[in-house]
């Protein structure tokens, strides 16, 4: 059984629908439905999100292989970074204030002396 039929299992199991998921997760209902259609292999945030929500260990059926926790697969199929930009986006759209508070307070600090010395001067009135 595929790791996709084995999560719309649980899923149906615990009587939720693809929305309610979506809705639950930081998931989109497509990113849900291409999993649940074995179309897209799932990301580790949407596996744990998906763990979370369904209260299941999937983590384990995804790592069926008995590769060596050291060797890595760079094989990309063009879903797969479609998969990883939606995730972004969504990541994006949900903390850009945090995302922004975090460029600021970068600024402020690479600029630290800059504005020291801007607010000495206009102190010392110069």
């Amino acid at each position: 059984m595929s790791l996709g039929l084995k999560i719309k299992n649980v899923r149906l199991k615990k009587g939720l629908t693809q929305s309610q998921i979506a809705d639950e997760t930081s998931i989109t209902l497509r990113t849900i439905q291409r999993i649940e259609n074995d179309e897209v292999k799932p990301s580790f945030h949407s596996l744990k999100e998906l763990s979370r929500v369904l209260e299941t260990d999937f983590s384990e059926l995804n790592h069926k292989s008995k590769k060596k926790p050291y060797e890595f697969n760079f094989n990309f199929k063009i879903t797969d970074m479609n998969q990883f930009i939606n995730d972004l986006k969504t990541l994006v759209k949900n903390h850009w204030k945090v995302f922004a508070i975090i460029i600021l307070a970068i600024w402020l600090v690479n600029s630290y002396t800059d504005i020291k010395a801007g607010i000495m001067d206009g102190w010392n009135g110069k």
